[in-house]
């Protein structure tokens, strides 16, 4: 065991040298916690961009390529990349496999939500959450694990940066918890807030700071609605006063505008992902936009 786990590491040493680790990750906010934790000791492709439905990716040549040569992938898990097993195959590199030390799954210690009723859409035979809803970074504390278990990653492959990365992810845990107490503040004056949200990307971010997802738009994940739910879900939120639409890039704007208008709700656009907008440009500063531009949308809403 030893002088396998011996050769390891000097393969590792010889294959990428003084070298960044090359990484690819499956989201724009894993790379962006990959980055935070790696510095200038990684180079790190996200295969999905920002602005587009995660659970529906095509991935190019170029980043099939980079995937292949890739010393680290990183991925959210669950079901939340279906198009990732398309790739792999594509690729056919067996070091990408459960437990290997050149891959890490990050969903692996997070407490899940939205897993007690597993749902399958028949018609493909495919599941979408249906181990439990796959969206966990959006709760800023889940970022500790998810650091945690990429410097582990990086610590098997470049067990020598162990102080410069352990200094990163130290730094990054002393951010969080200075901008965490600002937007618990910000947001303590919404706790309790009902809200409706187009698809189920943000019960982690409303569990965290206290609004209550009374409802979604699409009542299967990635599944649009039907004209009578529509029109009942429409007529509930006239009933009980229900003023804020949460949607996301991605949702079909003429949806949202009919729900917004014959509800009297007010619909704000909220970024799931780093990138999506030009102040949302790490991990950090994507909750910064997101609770700035929410409590801004619930005080119009009031």
């Amino acid at each position: 065991m030893l002088c396998a786990l011996a050769f390891f590491l000097l393969w590792t040493a010889a294959a990428w040298g003084a070298e960044p680790l090359p990484v690819v990750t499956t989201s724009t906010d894993l790379k962006a916690l990959v980055e935070a934790v790696g510095g200038e000791r990684v180079r790190v492709e996200s295969l999905a961009p920002p602005l587009q439905d995660p659970h529906a990716v095509e991935v190019k040549p170029g980043q099939l390529a980079k995937l292949k040569a890739a010393a680290l992938l990183v991925r959210i898990g669950l079901d939340h990349e279906p198009w990732l097993g398309r790739a792999l195959d594509t690729v056919g590199d067996s070091r990408f496999t459960l437990d290997s030390p050149h891959y890490l799954d990050t969903s692996r210690g997070i407490q899940l939500l939205q897993s007690e009723t597993p749902r399958v859409r028949a018609e493909k035979g495919t599941h979408l959450h249906g181990f439990g809803n796959t969206h966990y970074w959006l709760d800023p504390e889940n970022s500790r694990p998810i650091t945690a278990g990429i410097l582990a990653a990086l610590l098997r492959l470049a067990p020598a940066d162990r102080p410069y990365f352990e200094a990163n992810r130290k730094r990054f845990v002393e951010q969080l918890d200075g901008r965490l107490k600002g937007w618990l503040q910000t947001m303590a004056s919404y706790k309790g807030l009902r809200v409706v949200a187009v698809h189920e990307t943000w019960p982690y971010f409303a569990q965290r700071f206290g609004l209550t997802i009374v409802a979604v738009v699409e009542p299967s994940p990635g599944v649009p609605p039907s004209p009578s739910y529509l029109d009942n879900l429409i007529q509930k939120m006239r009933d009980s006063g229900i003023r804020l639409l949460i949607a996301d890039p991605y949702s079909n704007a003429s949806m949202v505008r009919q729900v917004a208008t014959q509800s009297g709700a007010t619909a704000v656009t909220l970024i799931p992902s780093v990138g999506g907008d030009p102040g949302a440009a790490d991990y950090l500063s994507l909750f910064d936009f997101n609770i700035k531009r929410l409590s801004q949308a619930a005080r119009a809403a009031q």
